[in-house]
Formats: structure tokens, sequence, C-alpha cells
């Protein structure tokens, strides 16, 4: 996003999947505390957890949740849980091996690892039945996966049916130790998807006990190295005698302590060193008072809140502690979404003149300037499109990406909801538009810039400041019909464009709750009708078929069809203003010794972090 990095590879090659084909990332020694031993707790806070999906790793679509699933669950293949190129490299991780598709790439076959076992209150070993489980559970509630449209109509058998888990036909578990997936159609990036948390193994006797979605959620049961503190004491003899497990609860703490089924020797130490013995994060609504509890060490560092400008600026102005600085790329964009169902965001004129009043550079200075990223011009960080796009294209440019009237005004005369014709959105439908937000800064800080800005074109919006999560289940829910959201960013599911189109702009992704197309495009009539919104009269674009056509390509024909789709999506759709390619901030106490960045996540490396403090958990 913001500071330039050597590119990912978006052509989508298996052979280079394999872990040979990339060294890792070194971790970064920062802190005063000493050298890098194992031991101690890594202690932050979040202002709020704003999980989407309850923490049910069948449904959760947040990056933060990804984090620390990537220290308590493990998936067939996974990542190395570091920074940069090396982050986005697959490696075995349940499996043996990674393999190769066999029968035209419509086959791909799985051996587990022996002495893979769950942790407690389930306590036995993991059997290839239990991964064909989660995935009976991403298929059989659409409303709870989220982002169960990277399976449906790719594995045989895969359709979002909405009843209770099923068996799917296109996976086969021949032993307790051999997985087969047979695919539709031959698909590049099946490896990648794999690697999602969703597919990690799910035990039956737990799971079954929570059939309406998010329950799971407080009693996840560990397949990693670390699981929520208190998980032996569940009892789970029947499903009336499961309570949550102590160490969490979304209003107040997360606690992951050591799994003591997990065996390191089943694992690399490369890929996670698990130095810590726990992990320890409270909730608190006080963001400089997070910053400030770092500063005076009762906290090891943040870990997905923004610094407070006076408190980020003596990191950047003073030399001792700004070891303890890191700004790392999260492959993210961040973008005001706009409903292309509602007035007057149905008109494609009102959306491009929103794109060319709204002052970017304004935005960029209230984030934190450059070290907070750059400005975005188009949907795609540039890595992700492997810097094609690199300062090459911005369809909506003004002076100093400061947003420009004039502009704005000739495209909003275009528009049926400018009858006076003097660039200004004149009909009721323009005024007392709900827009939600988070309801901390820096987004509270940006609120009264977009306010403004829309208001010079006639645009008038009512902000509803909500908290992470319900900010995110207001706009994810189609029949709240939010017009504009100013909370709403993307990261990357994996690295390809493809985590870029799917779930944003196929009208497949489209469903009644946990809902990330928020603009909805490709929204049809029937879609339209069943989930309670108005269809407008002049239809919805679509792009299904550019997403089909680009889905289907290899290597830089791939990326080339990507590269016009993001140029499409921009000019001929227009569902968003982007405005900034993040960095993500972490601060760390001097009791860390060493330090890493998961690039898949986009946030701190659980698994290889190190600390010098004798805390406890």
């Amino acid at each position: 996003m913001s500071i330039r990095r050597p590119a990912i590879v978006s052509s989508v090659v298996v052979l280079a999947i394999v872990a040979t084909a990339c060294g890792t990332t070194a971790p970064k020694s920062t802190g005063s505390g000493g050298q890098v031993r194992r031991g101690g707790v890594y202690r932050t806070a979040i202002s709020s957890f704003g999980f989407t999906g309850g923490f049910d790793p069948t449904g959760e679509y947040l990056g933060l949740a990804w984090d620390f699933y990537g220290a308590m669950l493990r998936t067939l293949v996974t990542y190395r849980h570091v920074a940069g190129p090396a982050g986005n490299v697959l490696v075995p991780d349940l499996a043996t091996s990674v393999p190769q598709p066999t029968d035209g790439g419509l086959t791909y076959t799985f051996h587990l690892k022996p002495g893979i076992a769950f942790g407690p209150p389930v306590s036995r070993p993991i059997t290839s039945q239990d991964i064909a489980y989660a995935f009976e559970r991403i298929d059989s509630r659409p409303e709870v996966a989220q982002y169960a449209f990277y399976f449906d109509g790719v594995v045989q058998g895969m359709s979002q049916h909405g009843g209770p888990p099923t068996p799917i036909t296109g996976i086969d578990t021949p032993d307790a130790s051999t997985i087969v997936f047979h695919l539709t159609r031959p698909t590049g990036d099946f490896l990648y998807r794999l690697a999602l948390p969703a597919t990690a193994p799910i035990p039956h006797e737990v799971a079954s006990c929570f059939p309406t979605g998010g329950g799971y959620g407080r009693d996840v049961v560990s397949s990693g190295p670390y699981m929520i503190q208190g998980a032996q004491n569940v009892d789970i003899s029947t499903c009336t005698a499961i309570t949550p497990m102590s160490g969490f609860d979304p209003t107040t703490h997360l606690t992951l302590v050591r799994n003591p089924a997990y065996d390191q020797a089943t694992d690399s130490t490369s890929d996670r060193s698990n130095l810590v013995n726990g992990i320890s994060v409270i909730v608190d609504s006080n963001v400089t008072d997070i910053f400030e509890k770092v500063q005076n060490g009762s906290l090891d560092g943040s870990l997905a809140d923004t610094p407070p400008a006076a408190i980020e600026q003596q990191y950047l102005t003073n030399a001792s502690p700004r070891s303890g600085y890191h700004a790392d790329s999260g492959d993210r964009t961040w973008f005001l979404t706009m409903n292309l169902t509602t007035p007057p965001f149905d008109d494609i004129h009102v959306r491009e003149a929103v794109n060319l009043i709204i002052d970017k550079a304004g935005l960029l200075k209230v984030w934190g300037g450059s070290t907070h990223g750059e400005i975005a011009t188009h949907i795609m960080p540039p890595t992700i499109l492997d810097n094609q796009l690199t300062g090459s294209y911005d369809p909506y440019a003004t002076p100093g990406e400061a947003g420009s009237l004039t502009l704005a005004k000739q495209q909003m005369m275009l528009s049926k909801y400018d009858p006076k014709r003097d660039g200004m959105c004149d009909v009721a439908a323009c005024k007392g538009l709900v827009m939600t937000n988070r309801n901390y800064p820096p987004w509270t800080d940006t609120e009264s810039i977009v306010q403004q800005d829309l208001a010079k074109i006639g645009i008038g919006v009512v902000p509803r400041e909500l908290e992470t999560g319900a900010a995110y289940q207001t706009i994810q829910t189609v029949k709240n019909d939010i017009p504009i959201a100013l909370n709403a960013g993307w990261g990357k599911d994996y690295p390809d464009p493809y985590t870029f189109a799917e779930p944003l702009f196929s009208s497949s992704s489209i469903i009644p709750s946990g809902n990330v197309n928020y603009s909805l495009v490709g929204l049809t009539k029937a879609q339209a009708s069943a989930m309670g919104v108005a269809y407008p009269a002049g239809g919805v674009p679509s792009v299904d078929s550019r997403i089909s056509q680009c889905e289907a390509m290899a290597g830089s024909a791939r990326l080339a069809c990507w590269v016009i789709f993001d140029k499409y999506v921009m000019t001929n759709v227009v569902p968003w203003v982007p405005y900034l390619w993040a960095t993500n901030i972490t601060i760390t106490a001097p009791s860390v010794t060493r330090y890493q960045f998961d690039q898949f996540s986009g946030y701190i490396s659980l698994t290889q972090i190190a600390v010098n403090n004798k805390a406890t958990v």
C-alpha cells in the first residue's frame, strides 16, 4: 500500500506456492528488553474487537480475528506468518506436503501428518472428517459463512444450501488421514483458498451444539499452538453443559495460553516459533490510554488501533523510542462505499461527482500523513496488481488530490437528481442520508471532511457512529439499505486480485447478512425481492462475466485482465471512493525483543514475537 515494497506475485502458479520457492523474512529485533527468549506474555489492548461473525471461524471475516486464528487454528496449508513476499508463500500445515493437482486440475489429495490433535476440551486426534465437517458448515449456512463463495460451485456439491451440515459429494475421506477434493473446474488459486480459517478442522461434538451463527465463537477448539484460556474446564458431555470459555468475552478480553495438545514437532519453527507463553488482549475504548500504557510498559504493544497523533509524533521525531514504531503493508484499501440501489447513488453521475469532490489529501492528513499510507486512486492496492497501475491511473484526479468543485458539479449536472442543472443534488432524496462510521479516530476525524465535501454538491449526510463490529454488521445487513458508509475497508484474503473482485463485486457474494458486497454490485431483481430492498428502475451494473473471465486465466494474461477489471469498475460501475492504501501501524514497548508482521492477517505475527517480561496468564 504505502511504503514501496517488492510486489506480490499475482499470477497463480501452483509450483510457486511450494515452500521452497521463497525464503523467510527475518523477524526484527526491537526494544531494549534483552535477548530473544521463550516465555512471558504479550500484553495488548484494543478499542473494540469488532468481530463480524461472533469469532466463529466458519463465518468470521475480520482480519484481526484471522490474526488470532493464526495462533489457534491449523489448516491443510498455511503461510509463514512473516512480512513481505515471503509471507505470501504457502507451506504445508496439517498436510504432509503441498500437492500437485491431478485429473486435469480437478482433484487435490491431502495426507494428514500424524500426531496432530485438538486441544481441550476435545483432546483427541484430528481426522480428515473434522476438515470435511468444516466444509459442511461453510456450505450449510450462507448467512454465517461470509466467504462461502470461494467454494460454492468450485467444490463439487457445494451450493450454500442453507440447511443443516450434510456430506459434500466433492469431498472424500477414504481414511482418517486422507482427504480428497473434487472440483467442478480447474481453479488455479484453490490452494490459497484452503488456507482460509473457515477450512480449519472443527470438532462435530462441540460445534454441532451451535446451530445458529456465532455461538461457537465463545468455545472455539484449538488445533494450533495456543488455545482460549479455560478451555480445559468446559464440559462437553452434553450440549446443554457447554459454557463459554472463561478466556474470551467479546466485550472485555481474549486470553490465549499454550495448547497442551500441540506438538511442535509437527510444525516448523520458521513458520510458528511460539515463543510467548500467552497472549492477553483487553478491551479499552480509550485509544489514548492504550498507547500511554504501551509507553509506560504496562502493555507490551498495540494491536489494531491507530496511535493518537501526539503520541505517534514522539516516535517519529525522537530516536530513542523509534525502534518500537512499525509501519507495515496490510495490502488494504480504505474507501467510501455507495449503495447502487439507493437514491441518489443509483445514478452513476452522482457517484462520479462524489469521487471528484472528496478531499483525499485532507483525509490522508487526518489519518496521520504519509506514514499511514498513500492516496488510493483505484480499487486494488498496487502490490495486488504487481504495481501495473502505480502512478499511472487516476480517473478522478483533482489538483493536489484535494477535490474539485468545478469537476464535481459538471458531473452532477448530468444526473437526474439535478433538475435545476446547477451542479447540486437538488431533490429530497439527496438530503438526510445515513452515513455509517466508526466511533473513534481517525474515522471520526474524517467524518467532517466528507460531510462538508458532499454538502458542496447538495448531498446531506447524517453520520451514525458505531463501534467497529456494529458498524460493519449494519452495512453487511442488506435490508438495512444504508446509502453510504465511511467505515469500510478491505484487505486481501490471499495474494491474488480475485480476492478483491469476487467478494466485493460479484452478485453471488450478496447474502442477507454478513454481506461484503456493500454497494450491491450485480444485485438481481430476485435477490432484491428476497432481501427486502428496492430494485432501481435503471437496474444495477454487473461485473460477473468479467470476474469469470479473469478467474479462468493464468500468468500475465490473468494479471492484465485484473488490471482492466479494476479500471472498468472505477469508470463504469463507480461503487466507491477509494481514498487510502493503508499501512498498519504497530507500536511496541522495549519489552518486545522480537517483532514480526503477518502478511496474511495484516497484523502483528502472534506466533513470531518475543517478549522479556515476567507476566503470566
